[in-house]
Order: structure tokens, then C-alpha cells, then sequence
């Protein structure tokens, strides 16, 4: 191989991607109908929440917070609200701005859901209920769904 087509190979940007931390940021778990909810049929309505958001620390390092809010309720009382802040630092190096932000906003949050889903259980159990044990997420379709609500919001904007 020449020295030219060597330097032209080495020059090409090359995408980086490394955990540096996964981390529980913040934890809450209320029980505010216990102990009579424990006497109730447990036949639970569950409303799920998630939200994620990324910002940046340094160059080429973000963090990364999937919250995920769970609601069950048994008639019109609460049985339980769990939330979850589960975290990561990452780094990404060498990728576009549109590939950055699927990363942040869909690869990332995959990585910490597992986290986040495990801690769920774990306080739900803690707290004296059935174990819960959320479904898998597809991030990508979150991903996909949001960034054409965006699109669209833009369109919907007067210009001025």
C-alpha cells in the first residue's frame, strides 16, 4: 500500500463509542394506599411514562437520562408510583450531527432501559407487590415517532 492511499485511509473519521458510567440519578417509590390497597383485587391499571434527555459534559461527552415514571392503580386509588432517573456517561466521537442525535436520543437509551427496567422490579417488589416486569421498548420507533412530531411542528409554524 502507498504512503498516499495509507494517510488517505487513516484520515477518514471514524466513529467512537464507549460507556464511561451507568448510574442510578435519582429514585422515588410511593406507596400512598398501603395498606388498604393490599386488600383490593389486585387487578392493576399501569401507565408507563418515559422521557429521555442528553446533555453535554465535555467534548465528545454526554449524559444521557432515560426516566421512566410507572403508575398503578387499583380501582380510583393509587396502589404505587415508582420513577426512575437511570443514567449514563458516553462517549461519541467522529459522528455526524444526525447520527449523534439518534445515538443520544435511541442507541443510549437502550443501553439504560434494562438498568432502569431491573430497578423497577426491584422497588415494586420492595414495596410488597407483585413483581413488574416492563415489556421491551423499541427506542428507535420512540426515536422515529418524535423526530417526525418535530417535523411537523415545524411545518405547523407561521413563518414570519
Amino acid at each position: 500500500m502507498t504512503d498516499e492511499n495509507q494517510s488517505a485511509k487513516t484520515e477518514e473519521p471514524q466513529n467512537v463509542f464507549n460507556i464511561q458510567k451507568i448510574y442510578t440519578k435519582d429514585i422515588s417509590f410511593e406507596a400512598p394506599n398501603s395498606p388498604k390497597v393490599f386488600t383490593e383485587t389486585w387487578e392493576p391499571n399501569n401507565n408507563l411514562d418515559i422521557n429521555t434527555n442528553a446533555h453535554k459534559l465535555a467534548d465528545n461527552v454526554y449524559e444521557v437520562i432515560l426516566s421512566v415514571t410507572v403508575t398503578a392503580k387499583v380501582k380510583e386509588d393509587t396502589a404505587y408510583l415508582v420513577e426512575v432517573h437511570q443514567a449514563g456517561i458516553f462517549s461519541l466521537e467522529g459522528f455526524s450531527d444526525t447520527d449523534l442525535h439518534g445515538m443520544l436520543g435511541s442507541f443510549c437509551p437502550n443501553i439504560l432501559f434494562p438498568y432502569a427496567r431491573e430497578t423497577i422490579s426491584d422497588l415494586v417488589t420492595r414495596g410488597g407487590f407483585p413483581q413488574l416486569l416492563l415489556a421491551p421498548i423499541n427506542f428507535d420507533a420512540l426515536y422515529e415517532q418524535h423526530m417526525q412530531q418535530q417535523a411537523e411542528a415545524a411545518k405547523a409554524e407561521p413563518a414570519n
